[in-house]
């Protein structure tokens, strides 16, 4: 009888009620202060700073939620979340990076990340990425930006990243120098 009782799946409101957390980030300091901060929000907080601990924490007691930086010491956080997301359907995640551009972004949303947050964040906004339900997500905009004017604010971003260096910007993005120096001469797109 104890048996059957255990293997039953839980009701919708035990669900809700879970609130483990799985925090994967090899940056120690970081990693510390944001358990801490997720566990005084009410999470059961497991860490790990490695792809191969994140696979084995949630091979042990799979998570509700999860936050994994995308660059991690070994491998890729994209790997723990697709593994993630196979343990567990209705596990949320939310990646981090210090290093974002639209297609790895694209990735991890189809991976089953619910949010993807650049570096710096805080808590507080890790907590509504996470708590966030598809259902009460913010309506597109009226007016969203064009896919040129995404590319030439990441093309700027890098610029200022690169210490408005041309040839250093034009060898991140693997891009010809003219072409680069064509795109920073004109106007932003609309």
């Amino acid at each position: 009888m104890l048996d059957s009782v255990a293997t039953d799946p839980a009701p919708a409101d035990q669900a809700d009620a879970d609130k483990s957390l799985l925090i994967v980030d090899d940056d120690r300091p970081f990693l510390t202060r944001l358990a801490r901060a997720m566990e005084a929000r009410g999470y059961q907080v497991t860490t790990a700073e490695t792809v191969e601990e994140g696979h084995a924490a949630i091979q042990r007691d799979p998570p509700r939620f999860a936050v994994i930086d995308l660059r991690l010491a070994g491998g890729n956080g994209l790997d723990v979340l697709s593994n993630l997301r196979r343990v567990r359907a209705d596990a949320r995640g939310v990646i981090l990076t210090g290093y974002g551009n639209i297609a790895t972004a694209v990735t991890a949303v189809k991976l089953g990340a619910f949010d993807y947050l650049a570096k710096p964040v805080d808590a507080d906004e890790i907590d509504a990425a996470l708590n966030c339900a598809t259902e009460t997500r913010a309506a597109p905009p009226e007016n969203p930006m064009s896919a040129d004017r995404v590319r030439w604010e990441h093309i700027q971003r890098v610029f200022e990243l690169c210490g408005r260096n041309v040839s250093e910007t034009a060898r991140r993005l693997a891009m010809h120098r003219r072409t680069l120096q064509r795109i920073l001469a004109k106007r932003a797109p609309r």
